[in-house]
């Protein structure tokens, strides 16, 4: 099968397609011929292999997993002897990470738990782009507690894939919602719904004077103290991505006393892929209550072009690669 795979860490030059066996799926995984796959920022950072703290997942010296992506979208051809919930013909999706990646090529196998049906209202390139991004935004509102209609929200990188599906998701629930992103992506983002929009190269969410019943942060890089400005008593701060550095240090640290006498919470929100929110992504798509926002497709051969446009940090919600 054709696979794109790299060797050490670097650029988007690493990246080159090869043949390799197409891999026997275990007792409790399924083989998946990939029709598409999307790219997230965990496949950028373990192609950089920067901050360096991505090495202890991703391999210290060299790419632990040579074939990067995570969300794929496609056709069950084979199932390990204990998987029960699929067989051969059915169309999937999923984020399969916790299975070591490989969804830049013909064909992955992945445990079976991390896979959901795919709604036939959804194309392949549809539903490769939701699962990572779309977990997370369920999750990440989720955290400390449900979106309430009426809430305040702000979402810092709105524009990503993350952002895009958040924005939607807080919208059907009747919240009211600001996104911080570049000012070229806010007619987008008011398409989706954004009720207020903040270009970060021009002003600091932090030091408008707004404050916010849930800040959720895709990029987060600021200090404890300027997040727990932005929130109202009882608002809650939720870290997805960002600095892993002495941010990190301060969310695990001093966010409890932080908390202490406002109510406010912060934290950094731990990620799990699972079925269950799998279909509710895509029961939220077949409602008409969500969308996957595609900014552009490349065929398999064009990865490395592909990962060079998402480094540029322009993208419109998620960049698809279309395998077969």
């Amino acid at each position: 099968m054709k696979a794109i795979r790299y060797h050490r860490y670097g650029s988007p030059d690493q990246l080159q397609m090869q043949e390799i066996p197409i891999p026997v799926p275990k007792d409790d995984e399924v083989l998946v011929k990939v029709h598409a796959a999307s790219i997230n920022s965990w496949d950028w950072d373990l192609l950089l292999g920067k901050p360096f703290l991505v090495r202890l997942i991703g391999g210290l010296r060299k790419p632990r997993c040579p074939v990067l992506g995570a969300d794929v979208a496609g056709t069950v051809e084979a199932v390990g002897k204990n998987v029960r919930d699929f067989r051969p013909g059915d169309e999937v999706f999923g984020d399969i990470a916790e299975s070591g990646f490989g969804g830049f090529a013909e064909y992955v196998v992945a445990k079976g738990k991390l896979l959901a049906r795919k709604s036939p209202a959804m194309s392949f390139a549809q539903a490769a782009a939701l699962p990572q991004a779309g977990l997370l935004a369920l999750q990440g509102l989720r955290h400390f507690g449900p979106v309430q209609p009426g809430q305040r929200i702000l979402l810092n990188g709105a524009g990503g894939g993350v952002g895009t599906l958040a924005l939607q998701y807080a919208k059907s629930i009747g919240a009211e919602v600001t996104c911080v992103d570049l000012a070229s992506k806010f007619d987008m983002l008011r398409g989706l719904g954004a009720d207020h929009c903040i270009d970060y190269t021009v002003a600091d969410y932090t030091r408008t004077g707004q404050q916010y019943d849930k800040v959720l942060d895709v990029i987060a890089h600021r200090s404890v103290a300027d997040y727990k400005r932005a929130l109202r008593p009882g608002g809650t701060f939720s870290m997805i991505g960002g600095s892993m550095g002495w941010l990190l240090f301060q969310m695990m640290v001093l966010s409890k006393l932080i908390s202490a006498g406002s109510g406010r919470k912060l934290g950094i929100m731990g990620y799990r892929p699972n079925r269950e929110d799998l279909d509710l992504l895509s029961h939220l798509f077949e409602t008409g209550q969500l969308q996957a926002v595609i900014d552009r497709e490349y065929p398999l051969a064009e990865t490395a072009d592909a990962f060079r446009y998402f480094g540029t940090g322009k993208v419109k919600g998620k960049i698809v690669i279309a395998v077969s």
